[in-house]
């Protein structure tokens, strides 16, 4: 793809601290769009490295710190964006937390509505409000990252597989609404990436090794395997794309030889 096949345009990347989100900023960037990045925790630093980082190669950046749980966060990340690049071309919803080592029977009230609010509803409120914005201008593509286990089950994951398959179908009904307005609506679901999300699968050799090896490719994702995908969805060479899955596993499918031992 051309490395200015973005330029002029402005992407929201939530979750783009570290790990996916921050892979798929950098590769947005480095196609030429301005960013506008946030996450919940800002303290570390690592988002504003981020934003360096982008800057540095050439587009502009805002960085906030969002809750993408409360509408209200998520209002002032979208109005900020058209306060500072008069549009929004593109979103992409990475914001995520995985609470692991429980069944859904096992899974507290607490847990459930972390996972939920944070994952499900923070996705929705992200897709409606850009969603207004990019239907009022005729023209958007919204990229939401769901998982391997929004497809098909996984051991131990609590309610993090619920999330994810919630996030499934909000992408196709947003498909289904926003089509009259030009705006595109499409999902990633990535299998085991080699993020701090999922350290527990690949930090140990070991355990890599044990799990790579129940993948087809023999490897585990890269960060910037996903963010490849998410590229070609934000750009014009996926035009008549919208309500689909991409899956992004290497072959894999989770199965409960995933639990620990």
């Amino acid at each position: 793809m051309r490395n200015d096949c973005l330029r002029g345009r402005t992407a929201i990347v939530t979750g783009s601290r570290r790990g996916i989100g921050r892979a798929i900023a950098l590769a947005l960037a480095g196609a030429g769009a301005d960013l506008v990045i946030c996450d919940v925790d800002v303290k570390d630093g690592r988002l504003d490295e981020t934003a360096q980082k982008i800057k540095q190669s050439g587009p502009q950046c805002l960085s906030l710190q969002t809750d993408v749980s409360r509408r209200s966060d998520v209002e002032k990340l979208v109005q900020a964006a058209i306060d500072t690049f008069g549009r929004i071309d593109i979103l992409v919803n990475c914001a995520g937390i995985w609470i692991p080592g429980r069944t859904l029977i096992e899974c507290s009230e607490e847990d459930w509505n972390k996972v939920i609010n944070t994952n499900l509803k923070g996705c929705y409120l992200c897709c409606q409000a850009a969603g207004k914005a990019m239907a009022a201008q005729k023209k958007g593509s919204i990229i939401n990252i769901s998982s391997q286990v929004g497809l098909t089950p996984g051991a131990g994951a609590g309610a993090y597989p619920v999330s994810k398959a919630g996030i499934l179908m909000l992408t196709r009904q947003l498909a289904q609404e926003l089509a009259a307005f030009n705006v595109r609506v499409n999902a990633l679901a990535p299998g085991i990436v080699k993020t701090d999300f999922n350290a527990e699968f690949w930090k140990d050799p070991g355990m890599e090794k044990k799990t790579a090896g129940m993948v087809p490719l023999n490897r585990l994702a890269e960060p910037e395997d996903v963010a490849e995908a998410a590229l070609f969805l934000a750009s014009d060479s996926s035009s008549y794309i919208t309500g689909e899955v991409l899956a992004i596993n290497g072959g894999w499918s989770p199965h409960s030889s995933l639990a620990k031992n």
